[in-house]
């Protein structure tokens, strides 16, 4: 049956259906993420860049985000891996998001994602922390999983029930946010108990439709760049349809609810709605959201962008349901 669809143009389903829907009335300026992209796109096909170049550049990723108000940050080492500690005021420490940064495994940080896990985090009353998970290419797949286990493992030592612990993650983190899940599972460890993907990135063949029919669109990914993020990050020893590493491949069965976002202008499109068809299949209680128009990782213009702001209202209604 299809859910609601909200007057900012967020298009939701669950179960069984699919998401479409009319063109996104957005009263933020959402302009400013795509002339970000763009601008990263323009120097990435221009310069030479060393690999701390690169990772500096994504670390503008924060600048389309507002800071949300009444959220306190706290650089912390949970599990051995640091990263940064959200805490909206009023916000319930014993439920807790693990967010996993995106960036291609390879850039991005704790730093670049920390606006936007906060205004998540305030949105459902929960504490976050973002992690500084090893990246590629110095660290290869699975250490990101890893890193992120190992987190998941010391909030649950400390007295968090697994329950209430969300794993999240946008684009490569979005990925990372569903292994940590299925590894969780394949330990024969209790999981989270649910899990949120903006915009996840999972198909490490670089074989999706959307990457062709959504190149002119998205202003930032091609498949070119996608396969140097490959490389990186599973080099020569992994294959590609490994399923903790290319989620589409993975078992579904007894996984956690499970929200996934995407942008319809983006070309990692049907990365997130192989991976709804996919759980369904398994008997997965999901939720798909296409935020009509918008570019990959949209969450960004948290603060500025009506339709963020609703989704994030109805992920909080989701997580309550």
């Amino acid at each position: 049956m299809d859910g609601p669809q909200n007057p900012e143009g967020i298009i939701m389903s669950n179960n069984n259906s699919a998401a479409s829907g009319p063109t996104a009335v957005d009263h933020g300026r959402s302009d400013v993420l795509s002339d970000l992209y763009r601008d990263w796109s323009e120097i990435m096909s221009s310069t030479e860049l060393t690999m701390r170049l690169f990772r500096s550049i994504f670390d503008e990723w924060h600048q389309p985000t507002v800071e949300p108000e009444g959220v306190t940050y706290r650089e912390d080492v949970v599990g051995g891996v640091p990263g940064i500690w959200v805490q909206p005021t009023d916000a319930d420490p014993s439920k807790v998001l693990l967010y996993m940064h995106g960036g291609g495994f390879a850039v991005g940080s704790a730093a670049s994602h920390r606006k936007l896990a906060g205004h998540v985090a305030k949105a459902l009353g929960m504490v976050g922390f973002v992690l500084d998970y090893r990246r590629a290419p110095e660290y290869q797949h699975p250490a990101q999983v890893e890193d992120g286990v190992s987190v998941f493992d010391a909030l649950v030592a400390s007295g968090i029930a697994p329950a209430d612990i969300t794993t999240i993650g946008d684009s490569a983190g979005g990925n990372l946010a569903i292994a940590i899940a299925l590894s969780l599972r394949d330990q024969d460890k209790a999981g989270p108990g649910q899990v949120i993907a903006f915009s996840p990135w999972l198909d490490m063949e670089n074989m999706g439709e959307t990457l062709v029919t959504n190149n002119d669109t998205d202003a930032l990914i091609t498949p070119e760049l996608l396969e140097g993020m490959i490389a990186g990050v599973l080099g020569d020893a992994v294959d590609r349809t490994t399923p903790l590493a290319n989620p589409l491949y993975a078992d579904f069965v007894d996984f956690p609810r499970l929200f996934i976002t995407a942008g319809s202008v983006e070309s990692l499109l049907d990365n997130a709605t192989r991976l709804a068809d996919r759980a369904r299949a398994a008997g997965v209680d999901v939720t798909l959201s296409i935020g009509e128009g918008q570019q990959h990782v949209y969450q960004f213009l948290a603060g500025r962008s009506d339709l963020v702001d609703t989704e994030f209202e109805q992920i909080a209604k989701w997580i309550k349901a």
